[in-house]
């Protein structure tokens, strides 16, 4: 396949549900990895598991919080210090915080808005600073951040701006031998709470879902196609499309009724 060598691929949330499935995914290829995430012993765990399942030893772990600036910092210095060349970035690093806004501390807010976006277009800055000759960027955005979601009111803004940041930076990196692709991703089964919560939606969720095994699969194959954006999974479409002409007021009270029942906190 096309630059499936070509530098390193850093991943960040590498210990999560959908960047553990983009490591294993790029493993199989025999991809050289920089994996990042805020645990360190679930980094190394994950790293041996890497070598045991595909005997992929070159592998870079680096723990950091991306909602720290500092630590950030501290990530980047270190993967530069090491030489290497970044052909793939996969920002799937992402708090999914659900409550009313009211509810929210000051804390909560700047965790969410620099994990989700901030953190997201730090690395894409550093990727393009220290790449290698062809560059691939995946974005991992969401469906929720298509409309304005009531009670999800800063994931779905934060992860609409990562959508109109990534289309925009795809526009200027045109000729210049880069890809930028921003996935727009539905629900996917991976923590025990994120299942119940699509078991609970019945048929709906059912249909929405995707595993992140597939997610995976799909991001990849739509930056090697240097897609602007995409919505993972044909029911997403169907929702988005069909949708499309509905009032905004219709929408917004459908959104509203849906969700002011759950609450969570980041993980």
């Amino acid at each position: 396949m096309k630059n499936e060598h070509n530098g390193y691929a850093l991943i960040t949330g590498a210990t999560g549900g959908l960047g553990k499935a983009f490591v294993f995914a790029l493993a199989k290829r025999k991809r050289k990895l920089i994996l990042t995430g805020r645990n360190e012993e679930k980094l190394l765990a994950l790293r041996q598991e890497v070598f045991e399942k595909y005997s992929l030893d070159d592998v870079y772990v680096y723990a950091a919080d991306l909602a720290n600036e500092q630590d950030r910092y501290a990530l980047t210095e270190k993967i530069a210090a090491s030489g290497v060349k970044i052909g793939l970035l996969v920002n799937a690093a992402g708090a999914d915080i659900q409550k009313e806004f009211a509810l929210y501390t000051q804390e909560k807010i700047n965790f969410q808005c620099r994990v989700n976006f901030e953190a997201a277009v730090s690395t894409c800055r550093f990727a393009i600073e220290h790449r290698a000759e062809y560059l691939e960027i995946i974005n991992i955005s969401s469906v929720s951040g298509i409309y304005p979601m009531p009670y999800f009111a800063i994931y779905s803004a934060t992860k609409a701006a990562l959508t109109s940041f990534s289309i925009a930076l795809r526009e200027e990196l045109k000729g210049k031998n880069a890809a930028v692709t921003a996935v727009l991703a539905g629900a996917m089964p991976t923590r025990d709470d994120i299942k119940e919560q699509i078991k609970g939606q019945g048929l709906w969720g059912k249909l929405a879902a995707k595993s992140p095994e597939w997610v995976a699969e799909y991001s990849l194959k739509a930056v090697r196609k240097n897609k602007r954006k995409t919505i993972a999974g044909a029911w997403n479409k169907v929702m988005y499309f069909g949708t499309a002409l509905l009032p905004q007021s219709w929408k917004l009270r459908f959104i509203a009724n849906r969700w002011r029942k759950i609450s969570k906190d980041a993980f």
